[in-house]
């Protein structure tokens, strides 16, 4: 298979479409978290009540279709093997909590694969849904939609005074999270970052890596979300992380700005280095290939390099990961032979763009 070919099945559709703000934005996100009523939650670890859950999810919804999100198909965990978990995991499809849930864990995914509910994670259903950019009102809209869909069908556990019943009592509420991911280099280079994480976190807020909880932030790609659930209408809590990711994308601007006009030529030569190891280099680590595509897609932001895709940063740090990497490759491949692999595939990928 031709890399082209690859790109066009492996990354999902909707990553490459160019939202608001999308220079910095590079996709928002909304989660909810909801649970049958009167079947115990997935940490309980019955697993018979797990299966009826599973079965009903099948029957009720596998091959079925809402408005935009057609043809949703259940894809269970036990019939998968564990380079093809991984690839799900390394798309945001489902999490590595849920690819641990070999006998009742499944995830229903949309043909388009902006939409996936997973099964039996930490909860019965975690509906994800994503736009590109800056889009979380939509984003909302939409999600809140689809949970009507499975509300028609579905009776959630719901309290009145304290709103979705979870299996962790932080998502108890409104069962709500909301989410951006965000490419901040400037703001990383001129050191401001470490400011700005206590301060956001003091507004309720989180601010993770590129995988969520626990991860880090590879190529200067941050997710930030909120943390408080209960109390808050789901619109408040959007709005509420709306006006704090607007205040971080005009810090972001003040500092590219602030970095072309003091690091000149200097900045410059970090941008075509990095852009001259990706084009060229035979052998490359994860870490390194995402510092340096964070600088070459900071570089096309800026208007220094021309000609080469916005969607670049999107695509290749998925397809540097190591279970898309095999995928690819068809095999098996060893951390050493990974990085030749990795090497060639982000050379490849950079030649399609001439």
């Amino acid at each position: 298979m031709s890399l082209q070919n690859f790109i066009n099945d492996a990354i999902s559709p909707w990553l490459n479409t160019e939202g608001v703000d999308n220079d910095i934005v590079l996709s928002s996100r909304i989660r909810l978290a909801r649970n049958f009523e009167q079947v115990p939650f997935p940490t309980s670890g019955q697993e018979d009540a797990l299966t009826k859950v599973l079965e009903y999810m099948e029957q009720e919804f596998d091959q079925q279709s809402y408005e935009d999100f057609k043809q949703f198909q259940l894809v269970k965990m036990n019939n998968l093997k564990p380079i093809e978990k991984r690839v799900l995991v390394e798309k945001h499809l489902i999490s590595p909590e849920l690819s641990d849930k070999d006998q009742t864990g499944a995830a229903l995914i949309s043909k388009n694969e902006q939409a996936s509910v997973m099964v039996n994670e930490e909860d019965h259903l975690r509906i994800q849904l994503y736009y590109p950019g800056f889009e979380l009102t939509k984003a909302l809209e939409k999600a809140q939609e689809l949970d009507n869909w499975f509300e028609d069908k579905i009776h959630y556990a719901f309290d009145e005074n304290r709103g979705y019943l979870t299996s962790c009592p932080t998502n108890v509420g409104t069962g709500l999270r909301a989410s951006v991911m965000m490419h901040l280099p400037a703001l990383s280079m001129t050191n401001q970052m470490n400011n700005l994480i206590p301060e956001i976190n003091k507004l309720g807020l989180v601010v993770r890596g590129i995988y969520g909880e626990g991860s880090e932030a590879l190529g200067q790609l941050y997710q930030i979300s909120n943390q408080i659930t209960l109390g808050k209408s789901e619109e408040d809590i959007v709005e509420d992380l709306k006006s704090v990711v607007q205040q971080v994308i005009e810090n972001e601007r003040r500092a590219r700005d602030w970095i072309m006009e003091q690091l000149g030529i200097q900045l410059e030569d970090r941008i075509f280095r990095s852009y001259g190891i990706l084009s060229n280099c035979r052998i490359i680590q994860s870490k390194e290939a995402a510092k340096c595509l964070s600088d070459v897609r900071l570089g096309i932001d800026l208007g220094l390099i021309k000609n080469v895709s916005k969607t670049i940063l999107n695509e290749l740090m998925v397809l540097t990961q190591p279970a898309f990497l095999q995928q690819y490759a068809k095999k098996t491949l060893g951390p050493n032979e990974r990085d030749v692999f990795r090497a060639n595939l982000i050379r490849e990928r950079l030649q399609l763009e001439n």
